[in-house]
């Protein structure tokens, strides 16, 4: 994979936003997203609402010129450590190019970010069922609960 190549997205930049619409809206159907593609209203507002939301980060990777992968993190603020936090809020891989490291090379940049920020961790939710992203996760060293306590992702949906 001589031509990937990961940066940090700029989403007034066409290519790159219209990247984002489709990484995740492949991602939104499949069975481990939502299981349908996301709605044109949705897809409509992503990236205005990217560009609008305090503390968006997104990182693309790209290979031979073609969008094959996505991190979009929200930044926070931990208050146990008084220090910003990185929320991977979604991963993803284009389906032909699972398996090739992309995923490790997204969160690797996330992480890069994270420490030149002076963040005190990086988090992100998975789906107990998605064995090959916890997979990941694990092998990049994420743990549950950051080494205390478990902690459990809850949602209301409104």
């Amino acid at each position: 994979m001589t031509n990937l190549e990961i940066l940090e997205a700029d989403l007034n930049n066409s290519s790159h936003a219209e990247a984002v619409r489709q990484l995740l809206d492949e991602y939104a159907r499949l069975p481990i997203g939502q299981g349908a593609p996301l709605a044109a209203q949705v897809l409509e507002r992503l990236v205005p609402g990217l560009r609008r939301h305090p503390g968006t980060l997104v990182f693309l990777a790209w290979l031979d010129r073609r969008a094959v992968g996505v991190a979009v993190c929200m930044t926070g603020f931990a208050t146990f450590t008084a220090k910003p936090v990185i929320n991977v809020h979604d991963l993803a891989v284009t389906a032909d190019c699972r398996g090739r490291g992309i995923g490790r090379l997204l969160l690797e940049a996330v992480e890069s970010k994270a420490r030149e920020s002076g963040c005190g961790k990086v988090t992100l939710e998975v789906r107990e069922d998605n064995a090959p992203a916890r997979k990941l996760y694990r092998r990049f060293g994420f743990r549950d609960g950051a080494g205390d306590s478990a902690t459990l992702f809850l949602a209301k949906t409104l």
